[in-house]
């Protein structure tokens, strides 16, 4: 298993991953809103690999705390910013409650506390808000969102150290 960057020819397998996930939320953006995100910060975007699978992925860019994209238009321009927004992570179905998320996240962690972000934000949605705010993640309820999250979505965001303390912990168990 390793966690690489993205390849052209994953974008089919990725976009069918996001559909799995998200086609019963009414979440799906498709393969070209996605790669928009990609596009705005390919350092911070992976896939990943397992055994020449793509089993999973996680797209992230430079976002504007208390902002994040709006699932109906595409990135169209590069954000700077001292906050990095997990906007998708998926892990294909039969591989789910494995850790596998966790990785990703551990390694997104890594990768934003090396290139000098403060803070990582997220959109909870799907009642996963339980989940972030185990991992260090606080709610700003007060944050606007925009109408494609859905009635139960919420921002989230924890500082970078806070985050990746939380997940070394976690790496020992």
């Amino acid at each position: 298993m390793r966690i690489r960057g993205i390849a052209e020819t994953d974008w089919p397998r990725l976009a069918a991953l996001e559909t799995e996930a998200y086609a019963d939320l009414s979440l799906t953006e498709g393969e070209e809103l996605l790669r928009s995100r990609a596009r705005a910060s390919a350092g911070t975007c992976f896939v990943l690999d397992l055994d020449g699978r793509l089993a999973g992925y996680v797209l992230a860019l430079p976002y504007p705390r208390f902002r994040c994209p709006d699932l109906s238009r595409p990135e169209q321009v590069a954000h700077h910013s001292d906050n990095l927004h997990l906007h998708d992570l998926v892990v294909g179905e039969p591989l789910r409650r494995r850790g596998l998320g966790t990785r990703l996240v551990r390694h997104l962690t890594d990768v934003a506390l090396g290139r000098g972000f403060e803070t990582i934000s997220l959109v909870a949605v799907a009642g996963k808000e339980p989940f972030w705010r185990a991992n260090g993640y606080r709610a700003h309820r007060e944050a606007d969102l925009p109408p494609h999250y859905g009635d139960d979505a919420v921002y989230m965001s924890a500082r970078v150290a806070t985050a990746g303390r939380l997940l070394e912990g976690r790496r020992a168990v």
